[in-house]
C-alpha cells in the first residue's frame, strides 16, 4: 500500500472540540458549503435490545471544520435532511451500511450521493474491508484511540475521550477520499467509487423488505415451494413484529425455529406448540394468529415464488472453483480483492444460472475487469 501524496494536508486535532448545539445553527454552517464540496458524516448509536439502532450522535466534518451535533439537533434541522438525499452533495463515510440504516429509519430519508471509502479503499489497493483506524495508521501515522468504541452514546454529557474518538473518527475522510480518488485515477476506475457506494446502498434498502428477508434463512432451501410461501409470511410477520416492539429478531423468534414451523405447515395452534423448542408463551400469544398467516399462505398461488437458493452441488462445487480461479486472475492483475470484484454469493448465482448474460452485478466497472477471463469463464459455464 501507498502512503498519501506529501501533498494532501492532513487536518491537525482541533484544540477545541465545537458543537453545532442549535438546529438553525447546523442550517447555517450547511447553508454556507460551497455548492458539491463532500462533506465527511459519521454517527455513533446504541443497539443491545432494541431492533432499530438509537441515535447517540452526528459527526460532521468539510473545509477543514469539524462538528459534532447531538441528534434532537440533526432531527430538527431541515437542511440535514435535505443534504443527506442530496445526489449532488458528496458524502463521506466508512463502512457505511449501519450508518444508512439508522438514517432510514430514524429520519424516513434515502441517503444519496454516499461514497463508502473503505469500497473506496479496497478499489484503490488497501485490501478488503479494512479497518478505518488499521487504514489511517498506515496512510498517515496516526494511531487511533478506540477505547470509546463501545462507550455509552446515547447519555450525556460526552466523556472528552469520546469527544475525541467521535472526530478522529470523520478526521481523516477527507485525505483518504483524496488517496483513494488519486488512486484511482491511475486505475481508470474512479467512477467505480460511486457507483459501487450507489449499488451498495440500494441493495441494503431493498433487503429491508420484509416480504424478500426470507431469502436471507438459507437453511429453508431444503423446504417444498408451498412450505417456503409459509416461511416467507412467517418471517415477514416477525419482522413486522419486530418493528413495532422495537426488539431483536431472535428476542420474538428465532430463524430455526421459523423454518421448523414452515416445514410443519401447522393447522393449529397445538401443532406450533408441539415444534421443539418454541416457548408455550410464544405459542399463547401468537398461535391462532400464525395459523392464519400459514393458511393465507398456502392459499396463495405461489407458482412465481423465488426460492431460496440450494447449496451447490458437488459437480457445481468443483465447477465454481475454476471459474473463481478466473475471477481471481483478474482482480490480481487489477489488485482489487476478489470479495469486491465477484463476491462468492455473485459466483454461486453464475454457476446456477448457467451463464454471464442478463448479470447486471458484472456489468459497469466490472466489465473492463473481467473482459480478459470473459470467454474462459462461459466455455465452463457452457461445458
Amino acid at each position: 500500500m501507498t502512503h498519501t501524496d506529501p501533498a494532501v494536508t492532513i487536518p491537525a486535532a482541533p484544540d477545541t472540540v465545537r458543537w453545532l448545539e442549535t438546529p438553525e445553527l447546523l442550517d447555517q454552517w450547511l447553508g454556507g458549503l460551497d455548492p458539491g464540496i463532500p462533506v465527511a458524516l459519521d454517527t455513533e448509536f446504541e443497539r443491545v435490545s432494541t431492533f432499530y439502532p438509537i441515535p447517540g450522535l452526528v459527526q460532521l466534518g468539510a473545509d477543514g471544520q469539524f462538528w459534532l451535533v447531538d441528534p434532537e439537533v440533526a432531527e430538527a434541522a431541515g437542511s440535514f435532511r435535505a443534504m443527506l438525499a442530496d445526489e449532488s452533495r458528496p458524502k463521506l463515510l466508512y463502512a457505511m451500511s449501519e450508518d444508512l440504516e439508522l438514517f432510514r429509519h430514524w429520519l424516513n430519508v434515502e441517503p444519496a450521493g454516499v461514497l463508502d471509502l473503505q469500497i473506496g479503499a479496497a478499489l484503490a489497493g488497501a485490501g478488503f474491508s479494512v479497518g478505518y483506524a488499521r487504514l489511517v495508521e498506515t496512510l498517515f501515522g496516526e494511531a487511533l484511540d478506540k477505547s470509546a468504541t463501545r462507550s455509552d452514546w446515547v447519555s450525556r454529557p460526552l466523556t472528552p475521550a469520546q469527544e475525541r474518538y467521535a472526530l478522529d473518527d470523520i478526521r481523516f475522510l477527507e485525505p483518504l477520499y483524496g488517496w483513494v480518488l488519486a488512486n484511482l485515477r491511475q486505475r481508470n476506475l474512479e467512477h467505480a467509487l460511486a457507483d459501487e457506494s450507489r449499488r451498495f446502498a440500494n441493495e441494503a434498502a431493498t433487503q429491508e423488505d420484509p416480504e424478500q428477508h426470507y431469502l436471507k434463512l438459507r437453511g429453508g432451501w431444503t423446504l417444498n415451494r408451498e412450505q417456503q410461501a409459509v416461511l416467507r409470511a412467517l418471517v415477514a410477520w416477525r419482522e413486522q413484529e419486530c418493528r413495532r416492539q422495537d426488539r431483536p429478531r431472535n428476542r420474538v423468534l428465532n430463524d430455526g425455529l421459523l423454518i421448523a414451523i414452515a416445514e410443519r405447515l401447522p393447522s393449529s395452534a397445538a401443532v406450533i406448540r408441539d415444534v421443539q423448542g418454541v416457548p408455550g408463551g410464544f405459542v399463547k400469544r401468537y398461535g391462532e394468529q400464525l395459523v392464519e398467516l400459514v393458511q393465507a399462505a398456502r392459499a396463495t398461488d405461489n407458482s412465481g415464488l423465488e426460492l431460496i437458493p440450494r447449496p451447490l452441488s458437488r459437480d457445481q462445487q468443483a465447477l465454481y472453483k475454476k471459474v473463481k480461479r478466473y475471477f481471481s486472475n483478474a482482480a490480481e492483475c487489477f489488485d482489487i480483492p476478489i470479495e469486491i470484484l465477484a463476491p462468492r454469493k455473485r459466483i454461486e448465482k453464475l454457476i446456477q444460472d448457467g451463464t454471464l448474460a442478463g448479470q447486471t452485478f458484472f456489468e459497469g466497472w466490472r466489465e473492463d475487469i473481467i473482459a480478459p477471463v470473459k470467454q474462459d469463464i462461459e466455455e465452463l459455464l457452457n461445458q
